[in-house]
């Protein structure tokens, strides 16, 4: 999206969106693509929504931002719809953000988020600090809006429960790089990675028997100054010589659509991505 703090900034790699890459186009550009072709649910609904203004006056802005020609209380009227395309009632369009529940303000957040009908939605973790419930409501949201509005969309969570039963494919990563890319049922019916195979057993089944969960020893690396080949090497027990010198590339593995950044496959893999 492009909107990071003035001491933030993209220092490699490319962002391809319809062919393009977004990391290299201007600001001026980077507007037409924003909001309306790509749109984003903010994590942390109180902290996105402003809380000086209604949330009706929060989502006309976005609408009239892309289509100014449009009539203000045509907008009003858009929102209104939005609101009710996500489950909430018509009269919350004057409602601020305080006078909102959690689950209410992520709706919102979705709401102002399909403004202008974008081709792709991310989410950043949309059901933080909202309980169990609630959070399967936003998500059964999203899910329900993405089939009906025939969307592309990024979830960014760290929870499994909410991948499993949410995306198509995965994208797991540590200390900042991918280390394996799958299909989502192969993924969880058979990780490759050593941090993936932690994750998942650290993650209680509910159906199956009663087991203490193992965790995965030691401590997230200091970005900054990471660790240097493998960045999992420290905390892994697969580690030998060479993860500690050399990074590994993410490779594609036979016949699979299957990605793995590790070592442990060097002879299974197809070639570098």
């Amino acid at each position: 999206m492009k909107i990071l703090p003035a001491n933030g900034k993209i220092v490699d790699g490319k962002i391809l969106f319809n062919g393009v890459d977004i990391v290299k186009i201007p600001e001026k550009q980077m507007k037409q693509i924003r909001w309306k072709k790509i749109a984003l649910v903010f994590q942390g609904a109180m902290n996105a929504l402003d809380p000086l203004y209604s949330l009706g006056d929060q989502i006309v802005e976005a609408i009239l931002t892309h289509e100014p020609k449009l009539d203000k209380r045509e907008a009003l009227s858009r929102a209104e719809e939005l609101l009710e395309l996500v489950g909430m009632e018509r009269k919350r369009i004057k409602s601020y953000p305080h006078e909102l529940s959690g689950g209410m303000r992520q709706r919102g957040l979705i709401a102002m988020a399909l403004a202008c009908n974008p081709e792709l939605l991310i989410a950043d973790e949309p059901g933080t600090a909202l309980d169990v419930i609630v959070q399967a409501q936003v998500l059964g949201v999203i899910e329900e809006l993405r089939k009906k509005l025939n969307l592309s969309m990024m979830l960014i969570t760290h929870d499994l429960s909410v991948i499993a039963d949410t995306c198509d494919k995965a994208a797991i990563m540590y200390a900042g790089k991918i280390v394996e890319y799958a299909d989502v049922i192969d993924l969880f019916e058979g990780p490759l990675h050593p941090y993936t195979i932690g994750l998942i057993r650290a993650f209680p089944h509910i159906k199956s028997a009663r087991t203490r969960i193992s965790s995965i020893p030691g401590t997230p690396p200091d970005l900054l100054n990471p660790p240097n080949g493998c960045r999992f090497h420290p905390r892994c027990s697969y580690a030998t010589s060479i993860c500690r010198c050399q990074e590994p590339p993410l490779r594609r593995i036979k016949g699979k659509e299957h990605f793995v950044a590790c070592h442990l496959y060097e002879n299974l893999g197809e070639g570098k991505e």
